[in-house]
């Protein structure tokens, strides 16, 4: 009896070896032999289930987000039912900050597919709408007059931190500070009052 392919299985180890070469080596690194060499399979095998590049930055890209929201919603589950606003938007970003070490290899390749998208912006396509909903989200959540511009603006420190925390110049500690600081700027009982 022939054996059975599980064909996701065999994508997300081929992203998952995409994602170390990507995070070990940076975007340029990979390739379908290099990725191929990482997963412990053939190149025939990587360009049967993905056909460019693209597609392989999509997928790892898709799988990076899937264990993002994983996280954050694991982490807003042990809040409880309706918690403080102030709270919900920590415990969410703090979920998304690559504050160890399995959410620095996915941020990097974040990072990666983000700095790509700059020079092939139809590889980002999915990404507008992501952002839009996350942006609406904390928009709902805020108590300030303008909502929308605070909201990208914590979007923007979020990503800010990100970076720094990839790059090793924010502690994780630093990180988590400097966000508390903004929350607090937001949830002050001036920001509130003035919504």
């Amino acid at each position: 009896m022939p054996k059975k392919v599980d064909h996701q299985e065999r994508r997300e180890l081929i992203a998952d070896a995409l994602m170390r070469v990507a995070a070990a080596q940076g975007l340029e690194a990979v390739s379908l032999r290099h990725v191929a060499a990482a997963a412990g399979v053939s190149a025939g095998m990587v360009q049967h289930y993905f056909r460019t590049k693209d597609e392989m930055m999509a997928f790892a890209l898709s799988v990076v987000r899937e264990r993002s929201q994983i996280r954050v919603t694991d982490a807003m589950a042990r809040l409880g039912d309706a918690p403080p606003p102030r709270l919900l938007l920590r415990t969410m970003i703090a979920a998304l900050l690559p504050l160890d070490q399995r959410s620095r290899d996915d941020g990097r390749v974040a990072l990666a597919f983000l700095a790509y998208t700059a020079v092939r912006p139809e590889a980002a396509a999915g990404l507008h709408e992501e952002t839009a909903q996350l942006t609406r989200f904390i928009a709902s959540v805020l108590p300030v007059r303008d909502a929308d511009a605070a909201a990208a603006g914590l979007l923007a420190l979020m990503e800010g931190l990100g970076v720094y925390l990839l790059g090793g110049q924010y502690t994780a500690e630093q990180a988590l500070s400097a966000l508390d600081a903004h929350l607090d700027l937001l949830f002050s009982s001036t920001a509130a009052s003035s919504g």
